[in-house]
């Protein structure tokens, strides 16, 4: 067989993985975990089982971060229109998020992972405000990856709650709205701390945005699979991060100047 076929062939059965170039990684990864539901009652199950399954996803994905060093991962865990849906679903979710921050931090806090959370968080259950204080306390001088979970959490809620703020510090006199500009309306952002995301993944195959982010992802690279969250696993996320670095990020430039710049 000629070199060159060998080549291609070999190529062909590189893993994502291995395709990655890790000098062009996104600083920040941000996911819509969605499908649990739809996933379990395929299988005959309730709705909550897929979200247990889908534990097992978030720690691969963790995982996965944290070995070819990505910096910031964004789950969106819970949204405030969640709370909307089924009491014993909700209950079984609150519960969810208690017992895997009791049951996780001890691990992420050995492989160096810095927990941050946004969203309306005096809406949780006291147990999950008290679970999340002492997991951000444990982890807050590590420095491997930034884990952001988005828990009661909506863009359109994080947006007007930025709004009130400012309005609140302009009538108080310590800003006034000729100061306004992006940084400034950044600055009161939940993400205030946090760069935007450059990968938005979306799993479960509904191709929208619900309500995520709405601010930060102006420029994100947005990527919808049919896979759902429950079946989620390292090599997804590996060609999501391929498929993020074969585009061309223009942020309203022309391809002409993008290649000339390089």
């Amino acid at each position: 067989m000629p070199q060159s076929t060998n080549f291609a062939l070999h190529f062909n059965m590189q893993t994502f993985k291995e395709q990655i170039d890790n000098a062009k990684l996104p600083k920040h990864i941000a996911i819509i975990m969605d499908g649990n539901g739809r996933w379990a009652q395929q299988r005959g199950e309730d709705r909550l089982f897929g979200h247990y399954e889908g534990v097992k996803s978030v720690r691969n994905m963790v995982e996965a971060c944290g070995e070819i060093g990505i910096e910031y991962l964004t789950l969106y865990a819970f949204s405030t229109e969640n709370w909307n849906r089924p009491e014993v679903e909700v209950e079984g979710l609150m519960e969810l998020l208690v017992n895997t921050i009791r049951k996780e931090i001890d691990d992420l806090h050995k492989n160096g992972v810095r927990l941050h959370v946004i969203g309306d968080i005096a809406s949780l259950p006291a147990s999950a405000q008290k679970e999340l204080a002492e997991a951000r306390e444990i982890t807050k001088n590590n420095k491997g990856l930034n884990l952001v979970m988005a828990l009661s959490y909506s863009g359109r809620w994080e947006i007007i709650n930025a709004i009130q703020n400012i309005m609140k510090d302009v009538k108080s006199g310590k800003i006034n709205s000729e100061m306004m500009d992006v940084s400034i309306f950044e600055s009161y952002l939940n993400t205030s701390h946090i760069p935007d995301p450059e990968l938005l993944i979306r799993t479960g195959g509904d191709n929208r945005i619900s309500n995520f982010l709405l601010f930060q992802i102006a420029y994100a690279e947005l990527y919808f699979t049919e896979t759902h969250w429950p079946e989620f696993r390292k090599e997804n996320l590996y060609q999501a991060i391929l498929e993020f670095q074969n585009r061309e990020r223009r942020f309203g430039k022309t391809s002409d100047q993008i290649q000339a710049k390089a």
